[in-house]
């Protein structure tokens, strides 16, 4: 469960050359980038006994050490913090979230339980609350099911049967209705495609049906636009929407916005997103929790966490190259105290 994500779709390159095979572009083949694009990084030298006992010092001691409760916890891994979980509760027989939960308190709490959360427990959680209570967040549950691999997906729908005895399919099906609720358990069900090989052929014939499902015909085929948009590869589609554009003179965005209505189109919005830039989809969720009148901690929170070992270079890269200032100093103006040190820290620097 505290296995690290450190690769998605949107760390995949794809090199172009010009020969090709039976109408699959076998030289279409994608290579993973070299390297980490989060700004965590392993701690070098790290002892889980160490860590655990200067926490255990931080939080028992008369006020909290604050302090060294953000350096640690921001300057390790995931892998390394779910170590020193393991290493506290040999030596104190604690819960370390337990221990923080009731020395922390407000926004600051939450993100510093986050961190010591393993990955899929941690999106488990996100999705009950997202579900949880009065109303539901559906922002939140499309952002997590979109931008989740499908290893991660079936990963936190085991999560999720763990803490809530409940699968995670039952409470979508009981919280959504309609092509969203198919849609979101197709994606649920983590069988998007995530071979390396694109597929000329079969993104001309995708991009057919989604003209003729929608564009060239009276009324709309909801479930050609889920089956193809949910299971297909994110290169994969970035190709069809090439081909769909050939098509139909017109970008899928803008048939998906004059066909469709609701939280499906968000969703189906969202996914061509992802398939375009995941980095520059997260950007834009975290500049919208950042901008207006107060913040959206439930949403920054999340993306800081989940992508700080997988993509959070990219996604900092993406946010000053759209809005034309940083996410550091959108964070900066926007929180403070020990929640924004914390986040800072995570955010690694200024661009």
């Amino acid at each position: 469960m505290a296995s690290i994500w450190f690769l998605d779709l949107s760390a995949y390159i794809i090199h172009l050359s010009s020969s090709h095979h039976k109408g699959v572009l076998s030289s279409h083949s994608i290579t993973r980038k070299v390297g980490h694009r989060g700004t965590m990084q392993d701690y070098p030298g790290f002892s889980p006994s160490v860590d655990a006992e200067a926490i255990r010092k931080a939080i028992r001691g008369i006020g909290t050490d604050e302090e060294t409760l953000i350096s640690i916890l921001t300057e390790r891994t995931n892998a390394q913090r779910q170590l020193i979980v393991q290493a506290y509760q040999a030596a104190y027989g604690k819960e370390l979230k337990d221990d923080l939960k009731g020395d922390l308190s407000g926004h600051f709490k939450e993100l510093m339980v986050a961190l010591v959360t393993p990955p899929a427990m941690f999106d488990a959680k996100q999705l009950k609350k997202s579900m949880k209570g009065v109303g539901t967040s559906e922002h939140a549950l499309i952002e997590i099911l979109t931008t989740r691999t499908s290893r991660q997906m079936k990963e936190i729908s085991q999560a999720y049967y763990t803490v809530y005895k409940k699968s995670l399919g039952d409470d979508i099906s009981s919280e959504t209705s309609g092509d969203f609720r198919k849609a979101l358990l197709t994606l649920a069900d983590g069988r998007r495609d995530e071979s390396l090989r694109v597929d000329e052929q079969l993104a001309k014939k995708d991009a057919q049906i989604l003209y003729n499902a929608g564009e060239n015909r009276w009324g709309t085929d909801e479930d050609k636009f889920t089956e193809i948009l949910c299971l297909r590869s994110f290169p994969q589609l970035k190709l069809t929407f090439d081909e769909y554009r050939n098509i139909s003179q017109k970008d899928i965005e803008d048939s998906i916005k004059g066909e469709l209505s609701g939280h499906f189109e968000d969703l189906l919005l969202a996914i061509v997103r992802c398939a375009r830039s995941m980095p520059a989809f997260l950007a834009e969720r975290l500049h919208q929790a950042l901008k207006g009148v107060g913040t959206d901690e439930f949403t920054l929170n999340r993306i800081m966490v989940s992508r700080s070992e997988i993509d959070l270079l990219d996604i900092r890269a993406e946010f000053k190259k759209h809005y034309g200032y940083s996410l550091y100093s959108a964070i900066k103006s926007d929180t403070s105290g020990n929640y924004e040190t914390t986040l800072l820290k995570i955010c690694g620097r200024d661009d």
